[in-house]
């Protein structure tokens, strides 16, 4: 009796749909995009660096592009305002943390640093309303790593401890359109390298070493948990902690 290979295929899980990066021109936003699209859906990517934005377009056989600052609440209600039809997906990159003494900023620095994170996500959340089809979603990046205070990291702390609330409550607000955040750890991507500079090497090896994964964790890992937060319709108001058991042994 012979048997033969049976060869299993499953449909792409986003077969059809649109899904926006708002800053998606590197690292995690790009890989997003890089995995949004080989799961079937079509791509707008928006980024300030109009070279860097038209290089990822290019690569990803975007459908459209717009370059402008996201935390510019104009802009941003105005690229949202011109979509010319119905989108499903916004995962939003956009923004980077900071990591400055709580005690040295001045009060404009400090209301800048506590308020730019909360502030984009609320004004993604009200520009994109009634651009996001049912049952489609917004995810936002988040962290794991300041959630312990330690000295010099309060305003971060305070923004990682806050976001999941807000999250929270505008996946009721927006119902039934879903609203999710991905708290990341280190990822390796060119912000990090930014951010440590020579010491990324000593970083990445201290991870590999201590993490209980053996590895440091890269944008595919968050890109492939941002796809299935947009494919699984179950799931909104929740935080999805990506950091390769970091929180575990810091």
């Amino acid at each position: 009796m012979s048997t033969a290979a049976t060869t299993i295929r499953r449909e792409p899980e986003l077969l059809g749909q649109t899904v926006v990066v708002i800053g998606g021109t590197s690292g995690i936003g790009l890989e997003t995009a890089r995995r949004a699209r080989a799961e079937g859906a079509g791509v707008i990517l928006t980024g300030r660096n109009r070279e860097r934005l038209d290089q990822a377009a290019r690569e990803l056989c975007a459908e459209d592009t717009a370059a402008f600052d996201a935390n510019n609440p104009a802009s941003l209600q105005s690229f949202f305002h011109g979509l010319p039809a119905p989108i499903d997906h916004v995962m939003v990159t956009a923004g980077a943390p900071h990591y400055r003494p709580p005690l040295e900023m001045s009060p404009e620095e400090a209301r800048h640093d506590l308020t730019e994170h909360l502030l984009l996500a609320l004004n993604v959340a009200r520009s994109a309303a009634g651009k996001v089809r049912p049952l489609g979603s917004l995810t936002f990046m988040g962290g794991t790593g300041a959630r312990r205070p330690r000295p010099g990291l309060a305003i971060i702390s305070t923004v990682s401890v806050a976001l999941p609330a807000l999250i929270a409550s505008l996946a009721i607000e927006l119902a039934p359109v879903r609203v999710n955040v991905i708290a990341a750890g280190f990822v390796d991507t060119p912000l990090s390298a930014s951010l440590l500079g020579g010491n990324l090497d000593k970083r990445r090896d201290e991870l590999r070493a201590t993490l209980p994964i053996r590895r440091v964790v890269t944008p595919a890992d968050v890109a492939a948990l941002a796809v299935h937060i947009m494919s699984n319709t179950a799931l909104t108001g929740a935080t999805y902690d990506i950091d390769g058991g970091q929180q575990l042994v810091s």
